[in-house]
């Protein structure tokens, strides 16, 4: 199933809690911790997909190949693991994957197809905004059924900006959880190719923000697709176009193309990898504070339960909307 197909059932309602009990999730989180020495981190040129695309690393900054990195998202911050989850991670040279503080960009590809850009002009991100906090807060109902904690979209912490000469489009936004005093930035960056997206996502503490725009103009000269995959290289006659927009790719849904008013579908896949890591990470961060501050008694041990995600969803066929079709062929 294309991730990019949740509906909002299965992305909005899960959660990572930890407990003093006996377990092996809870050997492994400490486990976890104790091999962050051993990480083993790369330099230079990476490759990413088969050569889809690459990372020039320059002075500063260092990679956590996809196994390590994957190792980090699940033992380390509590995610059930899922295929592509990662292809590495991006970080400054003089940080660990694994530190409180500091940042970390997750990279991803989803193969959605080429993503047409002519929205990209005429976006009203206040209004959209305010679509996104209102979709946010009429699932947190339903989640507190089900036992979970209410998450709020504060605002964007950076407006969101499209690059058209580079294909770039990047924002952040702020987030606070009800059961967390510490609010939370998510900064998103997408770099837009042939056949589909390249994600680079980075989960902090809201104060880390100035630190992520200092980064952001390294970050986003590093990651680029090679030659024959890049978004110029799109041939319409053989490659996939995307229903995504880029309003679509903000708000982290399926919207008709020229109109993010008009939803096609509610798929909240970006949202839900959102959740995943921001409860996970934040989890764990607050566990080992815990741990220094308040050493445990012999014999006690550490568990996390198990991660639970809503399995009830279903995969849909959208439709195409013809009469955005017919208006363009009159064009």
């Amino acid at each position: 199933m294309n991730r990019f197909l949740l509906t909002v059932a299965a992305t909005l309602f899960v959660s990572v809690s930890f407990a003093q009990k006996d377990g092996a999730a809870g050997n492994a989180l400490t486990d976890t911790v104790g091999r962050v020495d051993s990480f083993i981190y790369q330099h230079g040129v990476i490759t990413l997909k088969d050569g889809m695309a690459r990372i020039v690393l320059p002075k500063g900054f260092k990679y956590l190949d996809a196994v390590q990195a994957e190792m980090v998202l699940t033992e380390y911050w509590g995610n059930p693991a899922y295929e592509g989850m990662t292809l590495g991670f991006i970080l400054p040279e003089g940080q660990e994957a694994t530190d409180f503080d500091g940042y970390v960009f997750n990279i991803e590809f989803e193969d959605i197809g080429y993503v047409k850009d002519g929205d990209a002009d005429r976006i009203d991100y206040d209004v959209l905004l305010e679509d996104m906090k209102a979709d946010i807060a009429g699932g947190n109902e339903e989640r507190k059924k089900r036992g979970y904690s209410s998450m709020e979209l504060l605002g964007w912490a950076v407006k969101p900006y499209y690059d058209s000469d580079r294909k770039t489009l990047h924002w952040a936004k702020e987030l606070k959880f009800d059961d967390e005093d510490e609010k939370i930035l998510n900064y998103n960056i997408r770099l837009l190719g042939r056949k589909g997206v390249l994600m680079l996502n980075a989960i902090a503490p809201i104060s880390e923000l100035g630190g992520v725009r200092r980064d952001l103009p390294a970050v986003l000269n590093m990651v680029e697709f090679t030659e024959g995959n890049r978004y110029a290289d799109f041939n319409p006659e053989r490659d996939q176009v995307a229903l995504w927009t880029i309003a679509g790719l903000v708000a982290g849904k399926v919207l008709h193309v020229w109109s993010f008013e008009n939803f096609i579908r509610e798929s909240w896949k970006v949202i839900a990898i959102v959740v995943l890591l921001v409860i996970g990470f934040f989890a764990a961060r607050n566990l080992k504070k815990k741990n220094v501050e308040q050493p445990y008694e012999e014999g006690e041990e550490l568990v996390a339960e198990d991660a639970e995600v809503d399995s009830d969803f279903e995969e849909v066929e959208v439709e195409e909307d013809k009469s955005s079709d017919d208006s363009e062929k009159k064009q």
